[in-house]
């Protein structure tokens, strides 16, 4: 490692890859918005968040997280332009005061550019 290796990552640093619980309220978010499709929330998030990358595995993860816990609900619709219908997702009524609390925590999170980190 050299000192330029330090300065080229933080002037363009990797992707922050969201883990379970933001991506969560990442996608409470966006459904309080309007609904959406996985692939979808994935591209929505690299263009409005460029630094914030989320898996196929870990979206699709929180997707049933929220399901079971029934917060959201899905059903099959044909998409405009694409090929196959796709899986939609939106907020339970009963779900929506909720969300928002947990959407907060995403906007939080973004605001502040970075994680909290905290000093033992």
């Amino acid at each position: 490692m050299k000192f330029e290796d330090i300065y080229q990552f933080f002037s363009n640093p990797p992707p922050i890859y969201l883990n379970q619980e933001l991506a969560v309220c990442y996608i409470l978010a966006i459904l309080l918005q309007g609904e959406s499709y996985g692939t979808e929330l994935i591209q929505r998030l690299e263009s409005e968040e460029p630094t914030y990358r989320l898996s196929d595995t870990v979206l699709y993860s929180a997707l049933k997280f929220l399901d079971e816990a029934g917060a959201i609900t899905g059903y099959w619709k044909k998409v405009e332009g694409r090929g196959r219908p796709r899986r939609m997702y939106q907020i339970r009524t009963s779900w929506r005061e909720r969300a928002q609390e947990l959407a907060n925590f995403w906007y939080g999170y973004t605001t502040k550019g970075n994680r909290l980190i905290q000093y033992h």
